[in-house]
């Protein structure tokens, strides 16, 4: 059996469900294939620091209504290191915007209920075997076994790990940026008003709320680490000393409901497109969690692409040609400011490094012209 339909989409994370939507809204046919249950999109647990862009994407396109009624406005982040403790109010610096925190599980909860409502039809559980570029096709296995679908064109949104990231024959350029983190996901309320990020010698430590019950932690560890040699009184125990809870006050403690790492890298196709398919969100380009770009960067690009291939069904290919050109500036100047903040925040080198790291702190405290540069580019892409 052969499914057929207008545009073929491989991942339903926030580029393939934006996407979907947005062309759903515009009455083109789409078919949303994903590898995992309906229950794990909707539950796993990442980033959920949306920018101003993407919540204009949501909230023109008639996908907000979640994020405006439970999402709170943020503003502010804090530094502490060996020099004390600055906050930055970056609603003040800069372009003047804010973020939009709202967990990505809770988003793409609301996704897929307005792409359902909106009459699209989603494949879960279903894990790609293969893709052809050339005639916009998978396959795929499922529960019922064996399955095809095509389109005129195929949207690979399937993440670093997906397949169709392999069937676009460019360069991909890497970096590993030798830096690894324990994300803990703490069943407790955020214990500082600001997103703080810890600079110590011992490693870096972060602290972004998540929810009103909910918090993220961070915590820098050897690369090759594993989450099992990070018992609860160990993770406690590292983030009190990071944070330095004796000058700062003590933390909110409650079970630790995920413990998992991340390894901080990079990855840039030189093109995100090869004939028939184009590719969006990390299937894409790949950017390290330390400026939280991942999903805004996803949203965007399914803006991009939805427009141009809205264009292309009604005879005009020119947007959809461009659309890697369209899209590489913004991902670049991402990852710059992304590698800048690894700079800034770990442990590294000798002690002519780790003084470099304290003056940039410093500069970042004092000086305006630094802090609306950060501001610009932290709340931006």
């Amino acid at each position: 059996m052969v499914d057929h339909t207008t545009v073929l989409i491989a991942g339903a994370g926030p580029a393939g469900l934006v996407l979907a939507n947005l062309l759903r809204a515009q009455g083109i046919d789409t078919l949303v294939v994903e590898r995992a249950t309906r229950e794990q999109v909707q539950t796993r647990a990442r980033a959920g620091f949306l920018g101003p862009n993407s919540a204009r994407v949501l909230t023109e396109h008639g996908l907000g209504a979640g994020m405006l009624h439970k999402g709170w406005s943020h503003g502010v982040c804090a530094f502490r290191g060996e020099d004390g403790e600055f906050e930055l109010d970056y609603s003040r610096l800069g372009t003047g915007e804010v973020h939009t925190v709202y967990p990505q599980q809770d988003l793409v909860t609301d996704l897929v209920a307005e792409y359902l409502a909106r009459g699209g039809d989603i494949r879960f559980g279903a894990t790609i075997t293969g893709v052809d570029p050339h005639t916009a096709t998978v396959r795929y296995r499922d529960e019922r076994g064996e399955g095809v679908a095509t389109g005129r064109f195929l949207a690979g949104c399937d993440g670093s790990n997906g397949v169709t990231r392999h069937a676009v024959p460019a360069r991909r350029l890497r970096q590993d940026h030798g830096v690894s983190w324990l994300a803990v996901l703490v069943g407790a309320p955020q214990s500082m008003a600001a997103v703080t990020y810890a600079v110590h010698d011992d490693g870096f430590a972060g602290h972004m709320a998540r929810s009103p019950e909910v918090t993220r932690y961070y915590l820098q560890v050897p690369p090759g680490d594993e989450p099992g040699r990070w018992p609860d009184d160990r993770i406690w125990a590292a983030l009190d000393d990071r944070l330095r809870t004796g000058a700062f006050g003590q933390l909110k403690r409650g079970p630790v409901l995920e413990r998992r790492i991340v390894r901080l890298r990079s990855e840039v196709g030189e093109t995100f497109q090869h004939d028939r398919l184009f590719l969006a969100g990390d299937a894409a380009s790949l950017i390290s969690p330390s400026a939280a770009k991942g999903a805004n960067l996803a949203i965007l690009e399914a803006e991009v692409l939805a427009t141009a291939f809205t264009a292309a069904l009604r005879g005009d290919e020119r947007p959809l040609a461009a659309y890697s050109r369209t899209c590489l500036p913004r991902v670049w100047r991402a990852q710059e400011f992304s590698r800048w903040m690894i700079d800034l925040l770990h442990p590294h080198g000798d002690d002519f490094q780790r003084a470099l790291r304290r003056a940039r702190l410093h500069s970042l405290r004092d000086c305006r012209a630094h802090q609306n540069f950060f501001a610009e580019h932290y709340v931006g892409i």
